[in-house]
């Protein structure tokens, strides 16, 4: 579900760069209070894993669409709300500028679409209320479920509402917003079965992090992270590096929807102006576009046959690249806020 610059104006942009940075101070703030030894390295695993996740994309039967992992309610059931945005919004961010998927103008979009409805809407008044004070796997399974799918049709929405207020009519409101709800409401059950397993797994594995970890870990409860840092740093290597191989060549939901809409999958580019600034930009920041080793937009020299798109390495190294960056930047950004606590 990351939108392209195409997708907006840059007044509705913009509004969303103010609104979604703000938010991202505002939890930074928030977090300055409960950070720790514990919480920094988990959200930089599960950045890196959250990123490799993205890279699959599974097919929807009888559609020729697909879908991927948000991974917003994953965030924020493990991690709390805030720093669930601040990984969110890490994860979109590296993506926009070293991979070129979705634009910087819709940078602020693509992080609200996909953090603020799963952390401030969907887990407090959907996830938590429906678990109530049970960690069974059928209840969790259950909240899992419901609030992944409420989650993706909210973002669904929210990019109709975004394009809408842009002034495209290339994208009739009604036409988009009936070919948006229905693909991404199969995307976010696959998402809600998904996010079941992955919560299942941690309350297995360490059920103090259910119970929050921030309240664990302030009452002095010793434990250890080792076994679940392992597992989802394992798992980020080898979706980004292996599994990515498998990923379905369908367009994604948006895609998808865009090209029922419209007749092709993108919109005229803007010529001029702040989305013409940024597109330039990113074509100087993205190192892997499209997860990828090839020609940049700005004339860099063509890469030999073996490291093109084809090739396996050509789709494992910018994967695992990826999620080692995510972590690195996310671990940064923990002990910034730590310094600044202190």
């Amino acid at each position: 579900m990351h939108m392209a610059d195409a997708l907006l104006s840059p007044a509705v942009g913009t509004t969303f760069w103010v609104g979604t940075f703000a938010t991202i101070a505002y939890v930074s703030r928030k977090l300055k209070q409960q950070i720790d030894d514990k919480l920094v390295p988990l959200m930089g695993v599960l950045g890196a894993f959250i990123f490799a996740a993205q890279m699959i994309n599974f097919t929807i039967p009888g559609t020729g669409s697909s879908g991927h992992l948000a991974g917003g309610m994953i965030l924020a059931i493990i991690l709390g709300p805030y720093a669930a945005f601040l990984v969110t919004a890490s994860v979109i961010t590296v993506q926009a500028l070293f991979f070129a998927d979705g634009g910087l103008m819709a940078l602020g979009c693509n992080i609200w679409n996909m953090g603020f409805y799963a952390c401030f809407l969907g887990y407090p008044f959907i996830y938590k209320p429906l678990l109530g004070g049970s960690q069974r796997p059928p209840r969790i399974f259950a909240a899992a479920l419901l609030s992944a799918i409420v989650v993706l049709q909210l973002g669904a929405l929210s990019v109709v509402l975004q394009t809408w207020l842009s002034g495209k009519s290339e994208l009739p409101f009604l036409t988009f917003l009936l070919l948006m709800q229905p693909i991404h409401l199969a995307i976010g059950i696959v998402e809600g079965f998904v996010t079941a397993g992955v919560i299942n797994y941690v309350r297995s594995a360490r059920p103090e992090l259910l119970d929050s970890l921030v309240a664990a870990s302030s009452k002095g409860a010793a434990y250890s992270l080792k076994k679940v840092l392992a597992t989802f740093l394992a798992l980020a290597i080898l979706m980004g590096g292996a599994l990515s191989w498998f990923a379905s060549a369908y367009p994604d939901g948006l895609e998808w929807a865009i090209t029922k809409t419209y007749g092709k999958s993108d919109l005229p580019e803007q010529s001029s102006g702040l989305a013409q600034v940024l597109d330039k930009i990113q074509g100087e920041t993205a190192i892997f576009p499209d997860y990828r080793f090839q020609q940049k937009r700005n004339g860099m020299k063509e890469l030999p046959a073996a490291a093109r798109p084809e090739s396996p390495p050509a789709i494992s190294v910018p994967g695992v690249i990826g999620a080692f960056l995510v972590l690195a930047i996310i671990l940064l950004i923990g002990v910034g806020i730590r310094f600044f606590r202190r």
